[in-house]
């Protein structure tokens, strides 16, 4: 007789030193596929960098472009946007990975949520790359741009312009996890939509602290974060009320239950 109260899976059941050899398994299958997309990448790393920082250079003025200060900067900047490049690339098979690893310990209702999520968390993570690039990239860069004195001349550094821009990306992927996390709270009984909604300035006030750690020192790039991540809590919210209450057990563990 099945027991409800316990993952059915015979993995869950393997010695700690079985569970070891499998997690460093996983862990090869993910660095390997970030290698062979990075490798497939490399190639094209100057016209990686080049349409990463087409924000900027659109926003110079005419005769003007970007420099490197260091001499090695030209080959390792466009080195290390490719390599973080691969990386996101090779996020669902990177999550793919931890869910095979994770997945044998969790009930059949917690499977049906978790993959929706996960898909959820994935896209959203993407989307979130995406605005800071195509919406938030040239308004931030136009404002710095446009806002120095006429005699200053802006040439910016690849360098420096590469740690601003990943800090943003990671910084908006991250933020764009919120409704996900946001629902996952609800969903496990951890908080619930009315709760949330009575901490409502906290939140408020934690997204643009976390928008002040996140983003260039400056109030613009904060207020660009924060304003998203205080929407994207209330479309978390608006979704958690589907989930109020955390699902009970299938009906077929109930009935094993019973017997």
């Amino acid at each position: 007789m099945t027991n409800p109260n316990t993952p059915d899976d015979p993995n869950t059941h393997m010695p700690l030193i079985e569970h070891l050899v499998e997690l460093r398994g996983r862990l090869i299958r993910a660095i390997v596929s970030i290698l062979l997309i990075f490798c497939g990448l490399v190639y094209f790393s100057n016209d990686i960098y080049e349409i990463v920082s087409k924000p900027i250079r659109d926003q110079l003025p005419e005769g003007t472009t970007m420099i490197a200060t260091d001499i090695t900067a030209t080959f390792f900047a466009p080195f290390k946007l490719t390599l973080v490049v691969a990386l996101f690339l090779a996020m669902p098979v990177v999550l793919h990975q931890i869910w095979r690893f994770v997945s044998p310990g969790l009930y059949a209702h917690e499977k049906k949520v978790a993959i929706p999520m996960l898909t959820a968390s994935v896209l959203l993570f993407y989307g979130g790359i995406a605005f800071a690039h195509f919406i938030i990239f040239p308004v931030i860069m136009q404002f710095f741009v446009l806002a120095g004195p006429d005699s200053v001349v802006v040439t910016p550094d690849i360098t420096q312009y590469l740690s601003i821009a990943l800090k943003l990306f990671f910084a908006f992927g991250l933020a764009f996890e919120i409704p996900v996390f946001t629902m996952l709270l609800i969903w496990s009984g951890v908080t619930s939509v009315k709760d949330l909604s009575e901490k409502r300035p906290y939140v408020i006030v934690f997204c643009f602290v976390f928008g002040m750690f996140l983003t260039p020192p400056d109030p613009f790039s904060q207020t660009l974060l924060a304003v998203p991540m205080c929407l994207l809590f209330e479309l978390g919210l608006l979704f958690g009320r589907m989930v109020d209450k955390k699902p009970e057990p299938a009906a077929d563990e109930k009935e094993a239950a019973g017997s």
